[in-house]
C-alpha cells in the first residue's frame, strides 16, 4: 500500500466535515418541521424501504444501524406522536409491518425534497474530493 501523502488526509478532512454538516443541516431540518432526527430517519427507513409490506422493527434497526429494543422505542414513540403506525403481516400474525400514516407522509415529503435540493448543491463538492482523492491517492 502506498504511503498516504498530506493531501490525502486533507480530503479525508474535508470529506468528513462536508459530511458532518450535512448531518448537522438535517438535523435542524427535521427540527424545523417538528421532529426528531431519529424521527425522521425512521420516517425514511419506512418510506424507502423496498418491497409490497412496510418494513418490520428488525428491518428499522438494521437501516438505523441500532439494537432492536432501540427501535421498538423509537417506533413507540413515533406512534404515539402520530407518524407511524403498526399493522399485521398478511403472511405470518407474528410479525409486526410499519406504515406511514397521512402526517408522517407529509413531514418525509417536506424534508425529502429540501435534503434532495441541499444534495444537489453538495454534489460537485463531494465529486471534486472523491475525484482529487484518487489523482492523489493509492
Amino acid at each position: 500500500m502506498a504511503e498516504l501523502t498530506q493531501s490525502d488526509y486533507t480530503h479525508l478532512l474535508e470529506f468528513r466535515t462536508a459530511l458532518r454538516r450535512f448531518d448537522s443541516w438535517s438535523q435542524d431540518a427535521a427540527r424545523k418541521v417538528g421532529l426528531t432526527s431519529g424521527q425522521h430517519q425512521l420516517l425514511l427507513a419506512v418510506t424507502g424501504h423496498p418491497g409490497e409490506l412496510g418494513p418490520t422493527i428488525s428491518d428499522i434497526a438494521d437501516y438505523l444501524l441500532v439494537r432492536h429494543h432501540s427501535a421498538v422505542g423509537l417506533v413507540d414513540r413515533a406512534v404515539k406522536a402520530g407518524l407511524v403506525r403498526r399493522g399485521d403481516d398478511p403472511r405470518d400474525a407474528r410479525t409486526v409491518r410499519l406504515a406511514l400514516t397521512e402526517l408522517g407522509s407529509r413531514r418525509i415529503e417536506q424534508l425529502s425534497e429540501q435534503h434532495l435540493a441541499e444534495l444537489s448543491r453538495l454534489i460537485p463538492v463531494l465529486s471534486h474530493l472523491v475525484h482529487d482523492a484518487t489523482i492523489t491517492g493509492p
